[in-house]
C-alpha cells in the first residue's frame, strides 16, 4: 500500500459510514484519519447525535470486533478489564477476559463512572495492554477506543481528569446535522436500519498497514516550527493556565501526518496542522478562569484564536 491508497481506502470508510451517519463527512473523516494514527476519539455532544451509531459502523466498515461499555457509577476496573476466577472444576484460576478485549470499544457515558475506573482505561489506551494480578495481556491490533460523554448533564456525573483527557488523540462533536441532510435520514430510517445492511470496505490489516505509512509521511523543518509556535503560544497564554503538553506536541504532529496521507499526500502542509489542531489540542489545555468559558472562550475558541495569530510558513 502506498500513501494514496490510504485516500482510497479512508474515502471507501467515509463513505460507507455515511449511509448511517448524515452530512457528517469531515468529522468521520478525522474519525478515520485518528485510528489510521493509532490514536483514541472522545466525542463529546448530546445525547441522540448518532455516536454510539458512529461507532458500531466503523467497526462493521473495517470487519473488526467491536464491543459496547455501559459506563455507570458502579462499574469497576475488572469490570472492563478481566478477572481471575477460581475454577472448582479445574481447581486452578481462569483469567476472563472482560470488553477491553476487542478491536473498537465503545465507553458510552465515559464521565458516568467512577475516576478508579476511568483510570483502568490509561494502560489499555496508551500501552494497548492490560495487567491484572500482575500478569500483562497485549491487546490486538488495532485497538481504538472511542468514548462518548454528555456536556450538558452534571447530576451524577465525574468530569475526566486531565491526565485521561490527554489520552484522547482527538475531542470531537458531532453536532446537529443540517435540514436537508436529517431529511434524507428520515427516508432512510422510515421502513429500514441502515446500520443492519452495512458491510465492511476493508480488513483490520488495510488499517495497520495504513498506521505504519503515517510515519513515513514527511514533515518539514518550517513545519515542525509551526507546531512548536502553536504549542509554546499555548502555555505563555494569559487566559490558558495549563497549556499544551509535550505529548500533546506529538500528537498534533502524528495528527497532521495522517491528515496529510488521507488527502494523499506524503508531505505536511500548514493547512493539514490547521486542519486538525482544534480536535488535537483543544481538549489539552486549561483555560485560567471558568470566567474565561463565560466569556466563551471555549478550549476550540481558544485554539481557533491561537491559529489565526501564528505565522504559518509560506511556500519558497
Amino acid at each position: 500500500m502506498d500513501i494514496t491508497k490510504i485516500t482510497t481506502l479512508a474515502d471507501s470508510i467515509t463513505a460507507n459510514i455515511s449511509k448511517v451517519i448524515f452530512g457528517k463527512d469531515r468529522e468521520i473523516r478525522l474519525i478515520v484519519s485518528a485510528l489510521i494514527a493509532g490514536g483514541h476519539v472522545l466525542l463529546d455532544d448530546i445525547p441522540g447525535t448518532g455516536k454510539t451509531t458512529l461507532a458500531k459502523a466503523l467497526a462493521k466498515s473495517i470487519s473488526a470486533d467491536c464491543k459496547r461499555i455501559q459506563f455507570t457509577p458502579d462499574l469497576l476496573p475488572s469490570d472492563i478489564g478481566g478477572i481471575n476466577f477460581y475454577n472448582q472444576k479445574s481447581g486452578d484460576f481462569v483469567f476472563r477476559r472482560g470488553p477491553l478485549f476487542t478491536n473498537i470499544v465503545i465507553a458510552d457515558e465515559i464521565n458516568r463512572t467512577t475516576p478508579r475506573t476511568q483510570s483502568a482505561l490509561l494502560e489499555a489506551m496508551e500501552e494497548h495492554q492490560i495487567s491484572v494480578d500482575g500478569v500483562t495481556y497485549s491487546l490486538d491490533a488495532p485497538f481504538f477506543v472511542m468514548a462518548t460523554q454528555n456536556p450538558v448533564e452534571s447530576q451524577g456525573t465525574f468530569p475526566l481528569p486531565e491526565a485521561q483527557t490527554d489520552r484522547f488523540f482527538m475531542k470531537l462533536a458531532i453536532g446537529y446535522p443540517d435540514r436537508s441532510y436529517e431529511r434524507g435520514m428520515m427516508d432512510e430510517y422510515r421502513a429500514a436500519k441502515p446500520l443492519e445492511s452495512l458491510t465492511a470496505v476493508c480488513t483490520k490489516s488495510d488499517i495497520i498497514e495504513a498506521g505504519s505509512l503515517v510515519s513515513s509521511v514527511l514533515v518539514s523543518d518550517a513545519v515542525k516550527d509551526y507546531i512548536l509556535d502553536i504549542v509554546n503560544t499555548t502555555r505563555n497564554a494569559d487566559n490558558i493556565r495549563l497549556g499544551v503538553s509535550p505529548r500533546g506536541t506529538l500528537a498534533l504532529m502524528r495528527a497532521s501526518q495522517s491528515w496529510a496521507a488521507v488527502q494523499g499526500r506524503g508531505y505536511v502542509l500548514p493547512d493539514d496542522v490547521k486542519a486538525v489542531a482544534v480536535p488535537v489540542l483543544s481538549h489539552r489545555i486549561i483555560p485560567r478562569s471558568q470566567n474565561t468559558i463565560r466569556l466563551g472562550e471555549s478550549g476550540a475558541n481558544i485554539i481557533e484564536y491561537i491559529l489565526s495569530t501564528t505565522k504559518a510558513p509560506i511556500e519558497s
